[in-house]
């Protein structure tokens, strides 16, 4: 993964007792959640992207594409 960084977060102290009594490693989830966040983003991002392609695309005839997909074919 490379080089790593230090993060640091307050907890109240109760949760870090339930943490400990119910064997729950904290950075294990807190990476977790930091590494979903960042495929959440990922793909709006991508959704957004497609989304421009798609508005792009709606304006060329379909004719068009049919065509250009067959000349790629042919040139093969």
């Amino acid at each position: 993964m490379g080089k790593t960084v230090v993060i640091s977060v307050r907890i109240p102290e109760e949760l870090e007792r339930e943490l400990k009594k119910y064997g729950i490693n904290e950075v294990e989830v807190i990476r977790k959640a930091l590494i979903n966040e960042v495929k959440k983003a990922k793909a709006k991002e991508l959704e957004e992207r497609i989304n421009e392609v798609a508005d792009v695309l709606k304006k060329i005839p379909f004719e068009d594409i049919v065509k250009s997909i067959r000349e790629d074919r042919e040139s093969r």
